[in-house]
């Protein structure tokens, strides 16, 4: 691994089958450009002396339908470069319309991915709707800026298929559009730079979205590795894609009519066969070849490529084109650049006849290697044609302009040298991977620099009043941290301000791997609002309403998973109904409440016992833990929640050891993260309830009050000095 200083990139993409080499492009619905185009992204940044790493994270497959390469956790693509595989959901490979539901267990493996890292990226790019849902997440956590491209879009899908007459709930049965939607809206709306292929996708697919944002869009055409993709030499010898080719084909001599693409409806594929069945001059110039990707028995693929397969098997027949078209059942990523060198050799042309077209990978490819193309005249190729002068643009549906397009490239000899030579040119300056990665090193050099201010850094001071401002960092610090200190707000950390001030000082100074968290049984609204009012930083964990709540600064985003893991089997109705036959006892006011916590207030003298109110409880068979505390308060939340357990939770979540946590508390509210294998801190001002923990091992009471305890702690523990750091994982050569 490179030590030089430099960027830091985490590209994400979940689905299809990423490898990096030898891509099974076409092999199903979802290991198409996408695939492709993040490899490439992924080598050509390396390239760059600005980038120190590059990870390519996706989904770990360990299924024996498929390759065993998409079970190896890391796979190394250079020196700077590396796939990373993450666990996310059962092992067999599933389609990307059925990931939805793990995808949050996806979001937790790649923070425990940075964990071990060591290092927090500079830039989170996500490509397609699912990756975008885990990366709003993840960068929200973690402060960092989000790149996201989108690849093709929900709502446009959602539309097409509607103009089409599928009804609404067939789609929302397919294809979950609604998640793919609202994943896409949230990731808008979070994304600090959104990049496009085309400017069509920016003004026509993006502008139909709740949260379109054009200032912060940029085009930026994907590129083509012109390494591979070059016009054949003099020399070249036929390749060995040519023998299967020629299986099919009566006369392999002549030009070649050529499209490649995946078995979708959408590609339209069988609209270019009904032009060339349709057309006896067409089929007197060329051969056409179809390549759809791979396939081994038809009957056992899935619906919508079957369904293409069928009906185009049924075209050939009824045009009687035996002879005259081929559709090889195999080919490897090696074959593709060759197919487009011979269409070139035989002076034939690529064509894209797709019903819409995001932007149009193969196009682009076609022409680096000197063949003219047709295309359809929507989204991608509006833009390389009108960069790259090398042919022509379609209505897909229109048999007529499809043969006439197709006609003139065959017929027009001079024609088919200049579009082949504009092409050739045009292609390089436009789109190649290098003008990529410099236009996209460009835009993220823009971010604003993100400073760890935490408690780390000086706070700001208000002149008005010579008090520090509230200081929110721009970055969470749970992935480098390498220890923890976590309070409780009320009578433990605030109460004495001069002790405060000591605390954050002491900190600043002396803990610079020490991440700060709360543990409180305040909302979240109610724990923001006093730390502002007492000018403490902002944390970088924030465990509220009594630990049934947790959220990730600065941009204090909530743990959705820990609310899963509790919330199963929670009864809130229920219990507010079991808890009015209790005398004694009071709710509190509807901001004390929360999702997943019911707060009381309790009259010690009328009501009954702590202990006789939860066996109430269990005996309406209601899972419940309850917490009390002051002698007054009473919080019931989820079995499994409390501030014990969430702490261990974001232990574990986030890769680092419980006991490496400092905890400070003083009430009965404080009981289950003070026990077990934390280190503790009782501060002198402490609750009469939890004078039952003295004697416990790894439990200090303090004679200090509030933060003067703490500090008292951190010298009992040598708390910033007894562990040697955690050593970050590093890449794996």
């Amino acid at each position: 691994m490179s030590q030089s200083p430099g960027l830091y990139i985490l590209l994400v993409s979940v689905h299809g089958l990423i490898r990096g080499h030898n891509l099974e492009l076409g092999r199903d619905a979802d290991t198409g450009g996408q695939t492709k185009y993040v490899v490439e992204l992924a080598c050509t940044l390396a390239k760059n002396p600005q980038v120190e790493r590059v990870d390519l994270v996706t989904r770990l497959v360990n299924d024996p339908k498929v390759s065993s390469d998409y079970a190896q956790p890391v796979e190394v693509l250079s020196d700077k470069a590396q796939i990373i595989r993450l666990a996310c959901g059962p092992r067999r490979y599933l389609r990307k319309e059925v990931l939805w539901q793990h995808l949050d267990t996806f979001a937790d493996e790649l923070l425990r991915h940075i964990r071990k890292v060591g290092k927090i990226p500079n830039v989170i790019h996500t490509h397609y709707a699912d990756a975008g849902y885990v990366g709003c997440r993840v960068a929200g956590w973690l402060g960092t800026p989000l790149v996201h491209t989108g690849h093709s879009l929900g709502r446009i899908k959602q539309q097409r298929l509607l103009e089409q007459g599928t009804k609404i709930e067939v789609i929302e049965d397919n294809f979950h559009i609604s998640r793919r939607i609202e994943a896409e809206e949230t990731t808008l709306g979070s994304a600090a730079l959104v990049i496009a292929s085309t400017h069509q996708e920016v003004e026509q697919q993006y502008s139909v979205y709740d949260r379109y944002q054009p200032q912060r869009m940029v085009v930026i055409p994907p590129g083509v590795t012109l390494e591979r993709f070059y016009p054949a030499p003099d020399d070249w010898q036929n390749p060995p894609i040519q023998e299967q080719l020629e299986r099919f084909l009566k006369d392999p001599q002549k030009p070649i009519i050529m499209a490649i693409s995946r078995p979708a409806i959408r590609k339209n594929v069988s609209s270019l066969i009904k032009a060339y069945g349709e057309d006896p001059e067409l089929r007197q110039l060329a051969n056409l070849v179809l390549v759809l990707g791979k396939r081994e028995d038809i009957t056992a693929m899935e619906s919508g490529p079957r369904q293409v397969f069928m009906e185009i098997l049924q075209l050939i027949d009824r045009y009687d084109l035996y002879g005259h078209v081929a559709y090889p059942k195999h080919h490897n990523a090696d074959d593709v650049p060759d197919l487009y060198r011979l269409a070139a050799k035989t002076r034939g042309v690529f064509i894209n006849p797709a019903l819409t077209e995001p932007f149009g990978l193969t196009l682009i490819e076609a022409t680096a290697c000197g063949v003219p193309i047709v295309a359809t005249a929507d989204g991608g190729p509006q833009d390389i044609l009108a960069a790259c002068k090398n042919g022509l643009l379609i209505d897909p549906l229109n048999i007529q302009e499809i043969q006439d397009a197709l006609r003139t490239t065959l017929t027009n000899a001079e024609q088919w040298q200049s579009w082949s030579t504009n092409g050739l040119v045009n292609v390089r300056q436009h789109f190649s991977w290098d003008s990529h990665v410099k236009k996209y090193l460009e835009k993220v050099q823009l971010f604003p620099q993100r400073r760890i201010q935490s408690l780390l850094s000086p706070l700001r001071t208000d002149p008005a009043t010579d008090r520090p401002d509230w200081n929110v960092p721009d970055r969470n610090r749970l992935p480098t941290a390498d220890r923890f200190l976590v309070c409780e707000i009320d009578n433990t950390l605030l109460g004495d301000q001069t002790a405060l001030e000591q605390l954050i000082q002491r900190i600043r100074s002396d803990g610079q791997t020490t991440g700060v968290g709360i543990a409180t049984g305040r909302s979240l609204e109610s724990t923001l609002s006093m730390l502002e009012e007492w000018q403490f930083p902002m944390p970088d964990l924030l465990i509220t309403s009594t630990g049934s709540e947790i959220y990730y600064g600065p941009q204090v985003v909530t743990d959705t998973s820990w609310q899963r893991h509790i919330g199963q089997n929670w009864q809130p109705q229920a219990i507010r109904e079991a808890m009015k036959d209790i005398s004694g006892i009071e709710l509190q006011p509807p901001e004390t409440q929360g999702k997943l916590k019911i707060s009381y207030f309790v009259d010690a003298v009328k009501a009954p016992s702590f202990r006789e109110i939860i066996r109430h409880l269990r005996r309406h068979q209601l899972p419940v833990k309850g917490i009390y505390s002051h002698n007054m308060y009473l919080d019931l939340v989820p079995l499994r929640a409390s501030k014990g357990d969430a702490i261990r939770y974001v232990a574990l979540k986030w890769g680092l050891p419980v006991q490496r946590f400092l905890v400070a508390g003083a009430s009965g509210n404080d009981e289950s993260m003070l026990a077990g294998n934390t280190l503790a801190v009782v501060v002198g001002n402490y609750s009469k309830e939890i004078e039952k923990l003295r004697g416990y091992p790894r439990i200090y009471f303090a004679q200090g009050h509030y933060a003067w305890g703490i500090m008292e702690a951190l010298d009992h523990y040598d708390f910033f000095g007894n562990s040697s750091p955690i050593q970050p994982e590093m890449m794996i050569t």
